[in-house]
């Protein structure tokens, strides 16, 4: 047992098992669930456009495609209204796995869907269905996933605890192209194109495992606990309670996401669709400098974390935008290239900076809110953010290039990006109080949030 103090003389023990255990689930709940997400960007980026979208010219069955990827970004702050509202009201625990459900359900249907072909324009139609679902899951599991590690942590290492759910983004991204890469290098392309997409799809069925094994030995959170014991649950909708006693913190965490899920969703699902398409390089090419990149941030995530342990989350949070503006335009100079080491190198850059963002973000953005309004508040803001960055990135920097027939204007839409997340980081207080306590009432989250966590 580890004892630490909690602020107002009282004492929380932190069972260092628990904190494992915990960190594990939300590690691997989170890394199959962002691989549930991924794959369909993937598969967005290589095969969906002519199984489901068949009738379309290349440059509008491509657009259609990742209008489908973005459908799922739309459905996420849903999610996140949906699952916050009962991650306050009824626990952490309940409502990340019934989103683990919901996404391992989704994303197995996905490769058991009929094609056009089989079924005419019902097919895109379930299959945008589908993807909503996927968005409602993913809106909820983020916020769950990061509550369950942070709020279980000590408060000296909530940016190291808080960042193993953040880990799961890069393991996905390495296991979604991975297995994408050996399937169509085992299969061959007609093979792949034909059925073997469809294996990814149907490994999620995993997931459930997953959900199953959190519902039986995960407890509640202390926080939420405390919530519980206080009474502050009883309130009619935290949704509307965090938007009224903490609507700075939702604007400026949602503006402070939009370049870290823009530039991530530019780096692994618009640049391999660029790489294949604009620059006729082969799909291996693109995907080998992704994995490699993702790799390298895979290490780098829980450094920023620890170092966000050190000195504060806004400092490394601010570099890592600043990081951003400043490798926008040599991201997509060293693509253009054409060389497999020089892509690598620029998706590297890019990683970097956004690795320095999201290592202390679960931790920032839960400290930013009250413990009792926390899972709608950290899902609210990461997932407007989400829709104003992530979901809208590829869509946008398509037509993009098809206006201007240059990547100098995705690089000019990633400086953009960059410097209002920089704006909002700069705007946001210092969270991070290595003896703080987690905040229970509307009241103290809104006059001291930036000692809650």
């Amino acid at each position: 047992m580890a004892t630490t103090g909690a602020g107002t003389g009282s004492t929380t023990a932190f069972d260092r098992r628990e904190v494992r255990r915990t960190s594990l689930v939300s590690l691997l709940g989170s890394t199959i669930e962002w691989y549930d997400f991924f794959i369909y960007g993937t598969a967005a980026a290589l095969v969906l456009n002519t199984a489901f979208f068949p009738n379309a010219d290349p440059f509008l069955g491509t657009l259609a495609a990742f209008s489908s990827f973005a459908v799922g970004f739309i459905a996420r702050p849903v999610g996140g209204i949906i699952w916050g509202h009962f991650g306050d009201r009824i626990g952490r625990k309940k409502a990340l796995v019934s989103a683990l459900f919901l996404m391992g359900a989704s994303t197995t249907l996905v490769g058991l869907l009929p094609s056009y072909a089989t079924i005419g324009v019902a097919a895109p139609v379930l299959l945008f269905l589908l993807r909503i679902l996927q968005g409602l899951a993913v809106g909820g599991q983020w916020g769950g996933a990061v509550l369950i590690a942070t709020e279980n942590a000590p408060p000296n290492r909530k940016g190291y605890y808080g960042s193993f759910p953040q880990l799961g983004v890069p393991i996905a991204v390495i296991l979604s192209n991975g297995i994408f890469l050996g399937l169509e290098a085992g299969l061959g392309e007609e093979a792949f194109v034909e059925w073997g997409w469809r294996v990814p799809f149907l490994m999620s069925v995993l997931l459930i495992g997953v959900a199953l094994y959190a519902q039986l030995r995960l407890e509640d959170t202390p926080a939420f606990k405390q919530v519980q014991q206080e009474g502050a649950t009883q309130r009619r909708s935290p949704v509307l309670e965090v938007l009224r006693s903490h609507p700075r913190q939702v604007v400026l965490a949602a503006g402070s996401f939009v370049a870290v899920n823009g530039g991530f969703y530019l780096y692994i699902i618009y640049a391999l669709s660029y790489g294949t398409k604009v620059l006729h390089l082969p799909e291996s090419t693109m995907l080998v400098g992704i994995l490699g990149s993702s790799a390298v941030n895979l290490a780098l995530i829980p450094l920023f974390a620890l170092l966000s342990d050190r000195i504060g989350r806004r400092p490394v949070y601010l570099a890592g935008a600043i990081g951003t503006v400043l490798v926008a335009f040599p991201v997509f100079w060293l693509i253009d290239t054409r060389s497999m080491f020089l892509i690598f190198l620029g998706l590297l850059l890019g990683g970097i900076a956004n690795s320095a963002m999201y290592g202390p973000q679960a931790a920032l953005f839960a400290e930013l809110f009250s413990a009792e309004v926390r899972y709608s508040g950290a899902s609210l803001g990461y997932q407007i953010g989400a829709v104003l960055g992530g979901g809208l990135a590829p869509l946008v920097a398509v037509a993009l290039y098809q206006a201007t027939g240059t990547s100098a204007s995705t690089s000019l839409y990633l400086l953009a990006m960059g410097i209002v997340t920089a704006v909002s980081a700069w705007l946001l207080q210092e969270t991070y109080r290595p003896r703080g306590r987690d905040t229970a009432t509307p009241q103290q989250g809104a006059e001291v949030h930036d000692s809650a966590g």
